[in-house]
């Protein structure tokens, strides 16, 4: 098959959302299929005549990127995919194709207004994203007439509460590559240490994951914390907390996960939240707030424990738990480390090509 999927941009920093989306296309091609991952220079002009030095600079960046594009570094792309720039989002610049796949609320619309040339139109769904646009317009996205993939359980439910037809909405759940985020140093061994996602993102949790390490701290002033993320170091981070900025997939997974003994996720919310599945896998016990985002592998008390949004004394309580319970601790880290191995993206991509070729099949029948 020839697919193509259609992002939103390029991205210019490390982003789970665009990850998934060159995982899935790495496996697509090792298959034999041939796939067209599209960056559109951007969705929406910049205003023409703004002066404002963040637009001035953003447009120097997209205008270096597209004239000399390069893959990402921080993601291993398979040279057999096909890696489009185009200035514009329209379909004179999208290729023809079997399958199309709508990445972002935004690019929904875009597919469902291309030509059956460009391929049978599907919407890969990796969260509810009122935090990027109007509910209405998310909404009103989801209910196009395209073949939806949603990547977690809580997603389904959500089509479900839209009205969505069954026969138009799958669940496909993520996955991570079990051979880069493995054991590397054994669960018994780890030092009391903790670590975390941060991210300016306010939804993110961030500064209720360290008021919650502050309060550990209180109470466990032997307890270590390690923060990475996209952005440097927070002006206003606790100087005893360690921070990595932008680490390396070497340092993330040898230095900071394998370093550490828990794993603490604070967000209000998340599609499939990559990186507590990543620590799982590299042996941590998670911590993490009860949201939709975790629960597709989060089982609260048997590999996790789980606890309300936007409250950092829970947090911090159950954070305390495992500290003060080694051998609780390594009995959910375990268990963790064995239920994460159920998630391959060997199995969510046979899951996506074998929708894809029943859709075609369909549309020749007709």
């Amino acid at each position: 098959m020839r697919i193509s999927f259609l992002l939103p941009t390029f991205p210019m920093k490390p982003s789970g959302g665009f990850r998934v989306v060159y995982e899935y296309a790495n496996h697509l091609v090792k298959k034999g299929h041939t796939v067209y991952v599209i960056h559109p220079y951007r969705l929406h002009p910049l205003p023409e005549k703004s002066l404002h030095p963040l637009h001035i600079l953003k447009k120097i960046q997209r205008h270096i990127l597209f004239r000399f594009p390069t893959p990402p570094q921080w993601q291993a792309i398979d040279p057999r995919v096909q890696m489009l720039y185009t200035p514009e989002p329209q379909a004179a610049y999208i290729p023809d194709a079997d399958i199309i796949v709508a990445t972002w609320w935004e690019t929904a619309f875009l597919v469902h207004d291309y030509p059956l040339s460009k391929g049978q139109k599907f919407y890969l769904i990796q969260h509810y994203e009122t935090w990027g646009g109007p509910k209405e317009k998310v909404d009103e996205s989801w209910k196009l007439p395209l073949k939806k993939i949603v990547i977690a359980k809580w997603l389904y439910e959500k089509g479900m509460e839209l009205h969505i037809p069954k026969e138009e909405i799958r669940h496909i759940p993520n996955a991570i590559d079990t051979k880069v985020f493995r054991l590397v140093t054994p669960i018994e061994n780890r030092p009391p240490r903790i670590a975390m996602l941060s991210s300016p993102l306010e939804w993110k949790g961030a500064k209720d994951g360290i008021a919650a390490l502050q309060k550990v701290k209180e109470l466990h002033p032997n307890v270590q914390a390690v923060l990475f993320g996209v952005t440097p170091r927070p002006k206003d981070l606790p100087s005893w907390i360690e921070y990595f900025h932008n680490p390396p997939q070497k340092i993330l997974v040898e230095n900071i996960y394998n370093g550490s003994a828990i794993y603490l996720c604070p967000s209000w919310g998340e599609g499939w939240h990559l990186p507590p599945a990543e620590a799982m896998a590299c042996g941590c016990t998670v911590v993490s707030t009860d949201i939709g985002g975790v629960k597709d592998y989060c089982i609260h008390e048997e590999n996790a424990l789980l606890s309300p949004v936007r409250n950092p004394h829970a947090l911090a309580k159950n954070l305390c738990i495992l500290l003060e319970n080694k051998n609780y601790r390594l009995k959910l880290a375990t268990a963790a480390h064995h239920f994460i191995q159920n998630f391959s993206w060997e199995k969510s991509t046979e899951k996506m090509i074998h929708w894809f070729e029943e859709t075609l099949e369909e549309s020749r029948a007709k």
